[in-house]
C-alpha cells in the first residue's frame, strides 16, 4: 500500500504536466471546432446546393470514422504526403478540431434552425442584409441555445483527446502508461489519471455552466 502511495505521489507531478498538455489540446480543438462549426453550420442552411452538399459530406466523413482512425489517417497519411510537418501536439489538436467542427456545426444548425424564422425575414425587412441579419441577429441566439450541447462536446472531445497519447502526445493517458509500465503500478495509476480526467470533465462543465447564466437573456428562453 505504501509503495503504491509513493508510486502515485512521485508521478503526479509529472500526470498534472500532461493534463496542461491535455487541456491544450482540448481548448484548441474546440476553438477549431466553434470556427468551422460557425461557418459550415451558416452555409448548411442558407447556402447554395454546392456548399450544402459539400457539408453535408464533411459531417458525414467525420462523423462516420473513429477518431483513432482520422489520426492515423491524417498524421501519418495525408500530413506526409502534402508535406505537412506537424508535431504530434498541434496534429491532435488540428484532427480533433475538425472532427469536432462536424459536430458542433450540427450544434449550431439545430439552433439557428430552433429560432423564429421570422426574425430573419423582419431583419431583411428592415434593410438588412443576409449576413448582417446572420451575424448581428441569428448567431448571438443561436451560440448563446448551443452553450448546453457544445458543453456536451467538451466532454466528449476531453475523452477523444486521450487517443492523441498513440502519436506521441505526452498528455495525461500517455503519461500514466509511461509510468505505470516501469513502476508496474498499472491500476492505481490509471485510477488517478481517470480522476484527471474527471476534474477536468467538472470544471469545463461548470465554466461553461456558469457562462451560459452569465450571457442568459432575462425573460428570453429558447
Amino acid at each position: 500500500m505504501f509503495d503504491t502511495l509513493s508510486a502515485i505521489l512521485e508521478a503526479l507531478p509529472y500526470l498534472l504536466e500532461g493534463a496542461l498538455v491535455t487541456v491544450g489540446i482540448v481548448i484548441g480543438a474546440m476553438g477549431i471546432g466553434l470556427i468551422i462549426g460557425i461557418h459550415m453550420a451558416v452555409g448548411q442552411i442558407y447556402g447554395n446546393r454546392a456548399v450544402r452538399w459539400a457539408v453535408g459530406f464533411y459531417v458525414w466523413f467525420f462523423r462516420g470514422v473513429p477518431v483513432l482512425v482520422l489520426l492515423f489517417l491524417f498524421y501519418f497519411g495525408l500530413f506526409a504526403l502534402i508535406g505537412l510537418n506537424l508535431s504530434a501536439f498541434a496534429a491532435s489538436i488540428l484532427v480533433l478540431g475538425m472532427t469536432t467542427a462536424a459536430y458542433q456545426s450540427q450544434i449550431f444548425r439545430g439552433a439557428m434552425l430552433s429560432l423564429p424564422r421570422g426574425q430573419f425575414q423582419a431583419a431583411k425587412a428592415l434593410g438588412m442584409s443576409d449576413l448582417t441579419a446572420i451575424i448581428s441577429i441569428i448567431l448571438p441566439q443561436a451560440l448563446r441555445f448551443s452553450i448546453p450541447a457544445w458543453s456536451n462536446e467538451y466532454s466528449i472531445i476531453l475523452k477523444d483527446s486521450a487517443l492523441a497519447f498513440v502519436l506521441g502526445t505526452s498528455e495525461i493517458m500517455a503519461r500514466s502508461h509511461f509510468v505505470a509500465s516501469r513502476t508496474y503500478h498499472h491500476l492505481p495509476l490509471y485510477i488517478t489519471a481517470g480522476c484527471l480526467y474527471f476534474i477536468l470533465t467538472w470544471l469545463g462543465v461548470r465554466a461553461l455552466l456558469k457562462l451560459e447564466e452569465k450571457v442568459r437573456i432575462p425573460g428570453y428562453a429558447h
